[in-house]
């Protein structure tokens, strides 16, 4: 199989998303496919095996959480050079694992997900941590706050002290640090923040609204996802010249919310109504 079928990656998407225990990395992976369809299974197969062969030189049981983070930040931001840097925001390639993996660049939550796959191979206690606009990488016991020590794979997978930690957060608005934005982040909050900044990445770009909409149609795949997407999706398919598609996704928005909010759904159909009038 040389290459995905759109509709192919939006199956194995939902599967996986579903599944009783989400796979972080093939998710990510999945991700990579929807915008790059040549990927194609055999180029999934080869990034798996990238994080194989990562984990395979950690050294074994380096010992507690910091050696753990020590040996990490040596492999990976040291030998092999994972960070990044502010131009990485501007390229889509950056919320891509396949990309990260052969570029050793990305944003702060793709090279997250690269730490935490090869150190969980290699039997490291990880765990993605979601900070306020900036996601680490967390190891020892996540219900010992005591014992957690944070790396940033952004930079280099520096260890961070409780002040770096604070100044994160303060960074993105936040006031304090609070223990609640230490708890291990679930492989499919992963997942929806990397398609937020994707559809993000593409919003500042009305000539990739390609982009922004395999990125919503995936979102709306992960359980529990906000009704907003349906809005958003109706929108974009408007947008990209799909009149009636794009009405009836805004007209089922509409059904969505008419309970909670019946101005707001009004307000949608009239929407709904002027794409349809744009076949005229």
């Amino acid at each position: 199989m040389s290459a995905y079928d759109p509709a192919e990656v939006r199956r194995l998407f939902a599967e996986e998303a579903r599944a009783e225990r989400p796979d972080l990395a093939a998710l990510c992976l999945l991700v990579g496919a929807a915008a790059d369809p040549e990927l194609g299974e055999a180029g999934v197969d080869a990034a798996q095996m990238e994080l194989d062969r990562l984990a395979g030189e950690v050294p074994f049981r380096p010992g507690g959480a910091r050696a753990w983070a020590r040996a990490l930040e040596e492999l990976l931001g040291g030998r092999y050079g994972f960070r990044g840097s502010g131009a990485d925001y501007q390229r889509l390639e950056s919320s891509l694992l396949h990309q990260v993996l052969l570029r050793r660049r990305g944003l702060p939550i793709l090279l997250s997900v690269v730490w935490v796959e090869v150190a969980r191979r290699a039997g490291a206690p990880v765990y993605g941590v979601a900070l306020p606009g900036h996601f680490v990488v967390g190891f020892g016991p996540p219900e010992d706050l005591e014992r957690q020590v944070l790396v940033d794979p952004f930079d280099g997978g520096r260890v961070l002290s409780g002040g770096d930690a604070e100044l994160l957060v303060a960074g993105a608005g936040a006031t304090r640090l609070e223990p609640s934005m230490l708890v291990p982040a679930e492989p499919l909050s992963v997942v929806m923040r990397i398609l937020n900044n994707i559809r993000s990445w593409a919003a500042a770009r009305p000539e990739r609204s390609d982009v922004g909409l395999w990125a919503v149609e995936l979102s709306l795949l992960v359980p529990s996802h906000p009704a907003r997407l349906r809005y958003e999706k109706g929108a974009l398919l408007v947008q990209r010249g799909d009149f009636l598609g794009g009405a009836a996704e805004l007209e089922e928005y509409a059904s969505l919310v008419e309970v909670v909010d019946e101005p707001a759904a009004a307000k949608v159909r009239r929407e709904a109504h002027a794409a349809r009038a744009m076949l005229n």
